[in-house]
């Protein structure tokens, strides 16, 4: 067809015109875009239709809804705004947005919602708002759609809700109890007792059981009663949703059946609410191949045909949940062969063939066997033949017993080992015995020769390498060709006693079995000599947590060291055990325990593995060089396991006692054998029974019931004799002496009482200080006018004398005594011109004096010259008169060293010339007179020379003088 051809004109116009209809096609759509989204902002698309309904099994609200058709038409996003109340709650319970893109298929909307409680227990309302994404306007709510609940039926008494039902372990749990129609519920409660959340209005109760467990049980019981008292209740079970099976996997014995097996997990629900089990072909699950059973483990077998790779399903499911678990294999590579049956043995000393059979499955197998040895090793041997039925154990040892079994698997495409056969027993035969006996001897001198006991025991190295029948012994002497002499025992026996001369021996002891004899074990016997064992001394040695310590001196002569011992000293026999050192060897320690046991019975042996040193007995070691099998005694050695306190006290014989200390004297403590220790010496206790101990030189000793002691520690056990010191005289004290070992001491139960006597000394000085005072006392006491006379003679009173009844002559104020008014009792003269001058005044006065007046019975006429005195005075121009009185109270030292006055004849011829001496008239210078002296010198010096003497100082003579 062919085009007009148009005017240029045209053609110029008609492309302006498609120009304009280019852009209005661009400008349309934008416009509607523009108005449509305009329109999006202002205006609103309400929810046009709204239903809701109730799905009770899952607890579950689903709505449905609906907006104008516009809204699908324009395809707009909008938003939704959803609410959930229920009916007894004011507020709302539930708000959740809900976003989506309509399409003009104008499908209803939907939404669900999972409610926290049952949906019966209460009403339920729903409401909803809408706007399109790109406006800021919401449209009106919806009315309110309400899902009733049971809440407002006719009910004649009270329901739960849920209904019965499964819950898993660790979930939470709201239940409601709803009463009759004008009903409130009283109580509402759960059994096994939980931690629940109560929530109570008038006529419904809530009830929230958080993190449910099965450890109260897998049933929980719930109880409602309302104010009528009618019960309503409901069963709940807590268990756990099954799990994926473990270890599941398939094989076969035979290539005929397949079996496949998995674990089974733990759910807690039980009977018809337990897992259930089904296999199937993955390709199809609803057809099961097998019906499955549970035991230890789950099992499921089914024929296989002609088909070698299998892709099978199991799958598990309870009222909690389902799992599955898919196993795909080849047959041929799951072959899992049959256990061995009819195991038998053929055996030689050192090997043991054994003999099996198993199912002929067509498929070749090998097999390897497991050897027990007695030691509890494990040995595992392969045959090296497929499907070979046998198998040879070498490098065995002679009479033992071993325990074997077999195990095959597919020698192509090995998978698994098949299960172990029964175990067999076997012994190997007898053999010649090996190693040599380790022998021993202990040699007693008797009249003519010794008896020599043998020992004899089997040690680690010896394999008897059968039953032991008997032993020989044999004997022969040394020096001369003699022939030897022997003996054989019965294999019950471990010692026998032979007597020889005192020559040299060679002994020797085989053990035979029903083979053979072993190796002879030799000792040698050297001639007996003189020479005395008694000389070594012991030593002590001690013990430790493992045993006996023992140390020796080595000698590098000896090629061997042995030490002997009893496990029993205190009886016969004594079970005598030894053990053998290196040459190297200096010290050991012993454990009567680990010496080796004998061939002896088994009881004999289980007492022998029994035995053990005990503490608090004494053990004697002797300890013996070895050369070419010729043993000397080297040492000897005794000690104890743990030494234990002493069992006596030692008895105290003497006890010396002084005022303050006590010499304690004992008899020598026991230290025999039977002793439970080393006597290391002795503590003496003293304290005396009034209050506590703090004697000089002693500790402290505390008792149990918190009393103390003084203790003194003696530390030579030799000693028999203590001195305590330092006591107190007067006083009871208790004493006791204790001796001690290792293991200390036995308790102190019992004292001795001692009494310390007076000190002498004390009762000497207590006599002079209080008995001789006292005497004397009473002696003065009675004789009381005696001793007042002589030591103390009366004194003159002053006020009573007649010397101060003279008339007054004061100087200044100051009485003067005038000669002329003193009447003394004696007056001396220098010359016989100055008495006839004195005469008339005091003759005359003395003589006018009464006799009762005389001043104590002095004699006052005595006046006599002092012509022999010799005077000091200086010469003066004048005449001194110089007067003596008679008066014990005045004494001049110068008059009284001179030659003493004469007694004049008037004294009495009984007077001593001591008594005369004693009696010095001292002169006195009369000082009254101004002519009596020269100078007021003289006066003052003839005023000092006069000296007063107590009458006190002069002795009484017996008599007056």
């Amino acid at each position: 067809m062919r085009m007009p051809h148009l005017p240029e004109s045209y053609a110029g116009k008609g492309g302006q015109v498609m120009n304009h209809f280019m852009i209005l096609a661009v400008l349309l759509p934008l416009g509607t875009c523009y108005t449509s989204y305009s329109q999006q902002e202002s205006v609103v698309f309400p929810v046009t239709y709204l239903n809701i309904s109730k799905d009770l099994d899952l607890q579950r609200l689903l709505v449905e809804w609906d907006v104008v058709k516009s809204a699908h038409d324009a395809e707009l996003a909008m938003s939704f705004e959803i609410q959930v109340r229920r009916t007894d709650e004011a507020t709302t319970v539930w708000t959740e947005f809900h976003n989506v893109t309509l399409d003009k298929l104008r499908k209803p909307l939907h939404w669900t919602w999972d409610s926290d409680i049952p949906l019966e227990c209460m009403s339920h309302a729903v409401r909803i708002r809408s706007k399109a994404e790109a406006s800021k306007i919401w449209s009106k709510w919806s009315l309110w759609e309400t899902v009733p609940g049971l809440d407002n039926s006719n009910r004649s008494g009270p329901q739960i809700f849920p209904k019965e039902k499964f819950l898993a372990e660790g979930s939470d749990i709201t239940l409601c109890c709803i009463g009759g129609k004008g009903q409130t519920i009283k109580e509402f409660s759960v059994y096994p007792t939980v931690d629940v959340l109560k929530h109570t209005n008038s006529q419904v109760r809530l009830l929230t059981v958080e993190n449910l467990s099965h450890d109260k049980g897998s049933n929980i019981h719930f109880y409602c009663y309302d104010e009528n008292g009618q019960l309503h209740q409901a069963a709940f079970f807590v268990g756990k949703p099954p799990d994926t099976p473990k270890d599941f996997s398939c094989h076969t014995q035979d290539m005929k059946r397949v079996t496949c097996t998995w674990r089974e997990a733990e759910t807690y629900l039980y009977g018809r609410n337990s897992p259930r089990y089904t296999l199937s072909k993955t390709s199809s699950p609803k057809i099961a191949l097998c019906k499955a059973s549970c035991s230890k483990q789950c099992s499921c077998s089914w024929d296989i045909g002609h088909q070698r790779i299998w892709n099978v399903t199991v799958t598990v499911e309870n009222p909690l949940g389902k799992k599955t678990a898919t196993h795909v294999f080849d047959v041929n590579h799951r072959m899992y062969p049959t256990a061995p049956f009819q195991v038998w043995e053929d055996c030689t000393d050192t090997e043991i063939t054994l003999h099996w059979n198993y199912e002929n499955s067509g498929i070749e197998l090998f097999c390897q066997t497991e050897v027990l040895q007695p030691d509890g090793k494990v040995e595992l041997h392969n045959s090296s033949v497929a499907d070979s039925r046998r198998v040879t154990v070498r490098g065995l040892q002679p009479y033992t017993e071993y325990r074997a079994r077999v195990r095959c698997g597919a020698a192509e495409h090995f998978w698994r080992w098949s299960e172990w056969s029964q175990p067999l027993t076997a012994r190997t035969k007898e053999g010649t015995p090996s190693g040599k006996l380790d022998i021993w001897r202990e040699i007693t001198p008797v009249l003519g020769g010794r008896t020599v006991t043998l020992f004899w025991k089997q040690t680690p190295s010896f394999q008897a390498n059968g039953k032991i029948i008997s032993y020989e012994v044999t004997w022969k002497k040394i020096e001369d060709g003699s022939k030897p002499e022997s003996i054989s025992f019965s294999s019950v026996y471990n010692s026998t006693r032979i007597f020889i001369d005192n020559h040299s021996y060679r002994i020797s002891i085989m053990a035979k079995n029903n083979v053979n004899f072993s190796l002879p074990s030799v000792l040698i016997i050297s001639r007996a000599t003189n020479n005395s064992t008694e000389e070594l001394k012991e030593g002590q040695v001690n013990g430790t947590d493992d045993g006996i310590f023992i140390s020796w001196e080595p000698r590098s002569i000896y090629d061997s060291y042995i030490i002997d011992w009893c496990n029993f000293p205190r009886l016969q026999p004594c079970d005598l055990q030894w053990k053998r050192f290196a040459p190297n060897t200096s010290s050991a320690v012993i454990s009567s325990g680990e010496s080796q046991t004998n061939i002896l019975s088994d009881c004999a042996a289980v007492l022998q593995a029994m035995v053990a040193f005990v503490p608090g007995v004494r053990y004697k070691f002797c300890i013996y060089g070895s050369i070419a099998n010729r043993a000397s005694l080297l040492e000897k050695k005794i000690g104890y396991l743990r030494e234990l306190p002493p069992r006596l006290d030692p008895i105290v014989r003497k006890v010396d006692l002084n005022y303050n200390s006590v010499t304690l004297s004992w008899d020598s403590y026991l230290t025999n054998e039977s002793e439970p220790g080393f006597v290391r010496g002795y503590h003496v206790y003293v304290s005396p029974v009034q209050g506590n101990c703090n004697l000089k030189g002693s500790k402290k000793h505390i008792l149990s019931d918190e009393s103390e002691l003084c203790k003194y520690t003696i530390e030579n056990p030799e000693e028999k004799r203590y001195t305590v010191k330092h006591l107190m005289p007067n006083t009871k004290y208790k004493i006791v002496v204790k001796a001690f070992t290792g293991g200390g001491e036995t308790p102190i139960t019992d004292f001795r009482y001692i009494d310390t006597p007076c000190n002498s000394n004390i009762l000497y000085f207590v006599f002079l200080v209080v008995i001789v005072p006292t005497l004397v006392a009473a002696i003065c006491h009675w004789k009381m006018k005696w001793v007042k006379e002589c030591c103390c003679p009366a004194i003159p009173s002053p006020n009573k004398s007649k010397v101060l009844s003279f008339k007054e002559f004061k100087i200044d104020s100051e009485k003067v005594m005038k000669i002329n008014d003193c009447l003394p009792d004696v007056l001396a003269t220098d010359s016989d011109a100055e008495v006839q001058k004195l005469r008339p005044v005091t003759w005359s006065s003395l003589s006018s004096i009464s006799s009762e007046d005389k001043i104590d019975g002095h004699n006052s006429s005595w006046i006599y010259p002092s012509e022999n005195v010799v005077r000091d005075f200086p010469p003066t121009p004048t005449h001194q008169t110089h007067t003596c009185f008679e008066n014990f109270a005045y004494s001049s030292p110068l008059e009284a060293e001179s030659d003493p006055y004469h007694i004049p004849e008037t004294l009495e011829a009984g007077r001593t010339n001591q008594a005369v001496m004693l009696y010095q008239p001292q002169c006195y210078l009369d000082i009254f007179h101004e002519d009596a002296a020269s100078t007021a010198r003289e006066i003052a010096e003839r005023k000092n020379s006069l000296r007063y003497i107590s009458q006190t100082d002069i002795r009484c003579l017996g008599e007056r003088l």
